[in-house]
Order: C-alpha cells, then sequence, then structure tokens
C-alpha cells in the first residue's frame, strides 16, 4: 500500500473519534515512518506525534521502553497529560520537556515502536517497508559516514533482532511502500468542541 492510501485508511477510520486513540509507525530504520508519521498527522486533526528517538540513547542499542510507559502510556491512559524528557543526540544529554494532552490520536513512530511490551492498546498499527540497500543508502546520506559503523555493527543488528524475535511486519493492520514519499492529503473538517493542542514544551 502505498504512503498516501495508508493516511487515507488511517483517517477514514479513526478521525473524528473522541477519547485518546494509539496509532503504532513501526519499521527498520530510515524507512520513512518519520515521514509518514508528519504526514499523517498534519491529515489527522487533533493528533500528535511522539518519536522513539526521543526515548532513545546513543549508549543503548534500543530505546527505554519502560520510560515511556511510565512518562507516556501510562498518564494518558488514565486520562491525564504526559510529560516527557526528549533526548539531544548532538549533545548527548537530556533536553526539553515534551507535554501531551490526553484526547486525539497519538502516533508513536520509530523503529519496534509497536513493541508487544509496551502494552498500548493500539487502534491501528503499520509497518514501514523498505529494501534494506535504500534504508542504507538514506541513512549514509542523513546521518554522514561518521555514523555507519553504528548503523552496521549496533542498529542493524538490534532492528533485525527484534523483527526476528516479534515479527512485527506479521501482526500489524498495514504494510506501507515507504520507498514513496505520501502525497498531501487534505485535512478533515475541524470538528466542534475545544482544540487539542500539539506537543508543548514544559516551562
Amino acid at each position: 500500500m502505498s504512503p498516501s492510501e495508508a493516511i487515507a485508511r488511517v483517517v477514514h477510520e479513526i478521525g473524528g473519534r473522541t477519547g485518546t486513540s494509539w496509532v503504532g509507525i513501526d519499521g527498520l530504520g530510515a524507512s520513512g515512518k518519520t515521514t509518514l508519521a508528519e504526514a499523517l498527522s498534519t491529515a489527522l486533526a487533533g493528533s500528535v506525534v511522539v518519536h522513539v528517538d526521543d526515548f532513545a540513547r546513543p549508549d543503548l542499542p534500543g530505546w527505554e521502553l519502560q520510560r515511556f510507559v511510565v512518562q507516556v502510556r501510562d498518564p494518558l491512559l488514565a486520562g491525564r497529560p504526559a510529560l516527557y524528557q526528549r533526548w539531544n543526540w548532538s549533545t548527548n544529554t537530556g533536553a526539553e520537556w515534551i507535554e501531551v494532552r490526553p484526547g486525539g490520536p497519538v502516533i508513536v513512530e520509530g523503529v519496534s515502536s509497536t513493541d508487544t511490551r509496551l502494552g498500548v492498546p493500539w487502534d491501528f498499527t503499520i509497518w514501514v517497508d523498505v529494501p534494506r540497500e535504500m534504508r542504507v543508502r538514506r541513512a549514509l546520506e542523513r546521518d554522514g559516514e561518521a555514523m555507519m559503523h553504528r548503523w552496521l555493527n549496533d542498529w542493524i543488528p538490534s532492528e533485525e533482532d527484534y523483527v526476528r524475535r516479534q515479527q512485527p511486519r506479521n501482526r500489524v493492520d498495514l504494510i506501507v511502500d515507504g520507498a514513496t514519499a505520501p502525497e498531501p492529503v487534505p485535512s478533515p473538517e475541524p470538528v466542534e468542541g475545544p482544540e487539542r493542542p500539539g506537543p508543548q514544551t514544559a516551562p
């Protein structure tokens, strides 16, 4: 399925729902998950995007699943605002704190974002599929030659282990071709009621 078709499908399925809904966009590194998430967020009224990379650190092979559970999943499921701290990869330190208010779609994107250990009650899940050669080329263009050692020796083996253990491609709702960029999808008409802001930097 193309990215644009997937966006239209998700908007049709959960657009206009009340309360918090969850969309997981999974896939291997440099497959186009962030691009799809941002395009979906534009088309899906009141949605916010939470990036798995904000819970990752260079010294870890994966990301901090338990911190996501405590800081994002649990508060939102309880109807409370979520508050989490981004990790700044440039300075290798904790960055700003982000607040996400309950209500509306929450799009979680990143490698292993639909990990079964998270216990998220997903309303919709997507796997973004791209050939390995294209992913490596994209990673090189995006991150530079200096990061290739980490890609080839740490991150790709970790991703392949996740796929081998959990077979995420076999349990998602949609498989999307990440080789093409999504075309613009018109946003739905605003619904009546208070506007839900996107992720806010906490004071």
